[in-house]
């Protein structure tokens, strides 16, 4: 599995890795119903968040061996190794800010039970409190991996394109990264 460190077409930097998007694998029996719309609620967020999220929490699932992240090269290792620190850093506190607050909308979205049908609030709510707990577990244990940085002159390519650059050309280029990286949705990622 290949993570990706790069700049978006408005040159923030992105988080994400080879992984497609993929349902959050929650079952609870009694609250099927309400799961089930949480998901698709989940589901609708934008990938680029989405796939940032997913890809800290694939983290999660890796052994004791080093993370390989690919970047476009353009400031050098060192330079993309700071850049990285400090967006962890910025992810991290971002992450515990959230939880904070999700945790305690908690309790007041139970009272939407009263509201008759099922509680979707509660269980969009609760879904994402989840995913941002295991993305902020996933942080943590990226922090404390040693990482191995690789630019990549595909990614180097595209950082370099101008921002005015014409959709086809941005197309071409997400198209080849897409194909020697075997991902999908890049564009969605990195074009909004």
């Amino acid at each position: 599995m290949l993570f990706f460190f790069t700049r978006d077409s408005h040159r923030h930097y992105r988080f994400f890795s080879t992984e497609p998007t993929r349902e959050v694998q929650v079952e609870f029996s009694k609250l099927k119903k309400i799961w089930a719309a949480a998901k698709e609620k989940l589901l609708l967020l934008p990938p680029r968040i989405l796939r940032q999220e997913q890809a800290f929490q694939q983290i999660l699932n890796l052994g004791d061996e080093g993370v390989t992240i690919l970047h476009g090269g353009a400031d050098g290792t060192r330079r993309i190794r700071i850049r990285f620190f400090f967006f962890l850093q910025k992810q991290r506190s971002k992450h515990f800010l959230l939880l904070l607050v999700e945790t305690l909308l908690l309790p007041l979205s139970g009272l939407m039970a009263l509201v008759p049908g099922p509680n979707v609030f509660f269980g969009v709510l609760a879904l994402i409190l989840v995913t941002h707990w295991q993305a902020f577990r996933g942080i943590n244990r990226l922090r404390k991996k040693h990482i191995f940085f690789r630019a990549s002159p595909l990614l180097q390519e595209w950082e370099k394109m101008p921002g005015t650059s014409g959709r086809e050309d941005q197309a071409a280029i997400l198209s080849q990264i897409e194909q020697k990286h075997r991902i999908t949705e890049v564009a969605k990622i990195l074009l909004w």
